[in-house]
C-alpha cells in the first residue's frame, strides 16, 4: 500500500487508555443487549453487582448511585439509569454500562450502526445529524493500527488471526467488517460487540 493510500490517523481520544493509576472506571456488560433485561437488572440491588473489584479483587461492592444516560436519536423514552458500584477496599467506583449503549456517544450502537454501516433505520426513527454522522463515518475510516495491535497480543488465537488477516495498516471499518464475519455478530451488535472487547483488552480503547 502506498503512502498516499494509508489511512489517516484517528483522533487521540479514541487511544487513550485507562492510567494504571486510576481508580474505578466504566464495565461493559456484554451480555446485556437490550433495554428489556437493563430494566430488569437496574431494579435489583445485584441486578449488576460485580463479581470482584476489577482494580483490587475485593468481594463485596455496594451500589454507589444511579446516574441518567440519554441516548439521543432514540425513539420513546430516551434516558435510562446507569448504576455504579463502589469498593469499600480501594475506593474504586465503577459503572455498569449495557452493551447497546455506545461509551462516550451518547446514543445507542443501534443508532450508530445505521447511520455508519446500514441498514438504514426506519422512517420513524429520529434523524442523525449528517454532521455526526459524517464524523463517526471518518472515525471508521482511520487507521486501526492500535486496534490490531491489541488484537494480536491478546493471547486468544482467533483474535491473532483476525489481526495478521487485516493486517497493520486497515481501516477500523475493515476490522469490523473482518470481525463481523470471523465472529458471526449479529446485526446491530457489530460495533457493540469489538468495542465493548476491545474496551475489555485494554480498558478506555475505543473502536470510535
Amino acid at each position: 500500500m502506498s503512502q498516499q493510500r494509508l489511512p489517516p490517523p484517528p483522533p487521540g481520544c479514541l487511544g487513550r487508555r485507562y492510567r494504571s493509576t486510576q481508580k474505578g472506571g466504566t464495565l461493559i456488560v456484554e451480555e446485556v443487549t437490550e433495554r428489556e433485561e437493563h430494566e430488569r437488572r437496574r431494579r435489583s440491588p445485584d441486578g449488576y453487582r460485580p463479581e470482584a473489584c476489577a482494580r483490587c479483587g475485593h468481594k463485596k461492592l455496594h451500589v454507589h448511585d444511579y446516574r441518567p444516560r440519554t441516548l439521543r436519536g432514540q425513539a420513546g423514552v430516551p434516558v435510562i439509569w446507569v448504576v455504579r458500584y463502589r469498593c469499600p477496599s480501594c475506593c474504586a467506583t465503577w459503572q455498569m454500562l449495557p452493551l447497546f449503549v455506545a461509551r462516550c456517544l451518547w446514543r445507542g450502537w443501534k443508532v450508530v450502526e445505521a447511520a455508519t454501516l446500514g441498514p438504514p433505520p426506519a422512517p420513524t426513527e429520529p434523524e442523525v445529524p449528517e454532521r455526526t454522522a459524517r464524523r463517526w463515518r471518518e472515525r471508521l475510516a482511520c487507521a486501526a493500527r492500535l486496534v490490531t495491535q491489541v488484537l494480536a497480543v491478546s493471547g486468544e488465537a482467533a483474535l491473532g488471526r483476525l489481526a495478521q488477516l487485516v493486517g497493520l495498516e486497515s481501516t477500523r471499518r475493515e476490522v469490523v467488517l473482518a470481525y463481523e464475519e470471523e465472529s458471526s455478530a449479529p446485526l446491530h451488535q457489530r460495533l457493540a460487540s469489538l468495542s465493548a472487547l476491545l474496551h475489555r483488552l485494554a480498558p478506555g480503547l475505543r473502536l470510535m
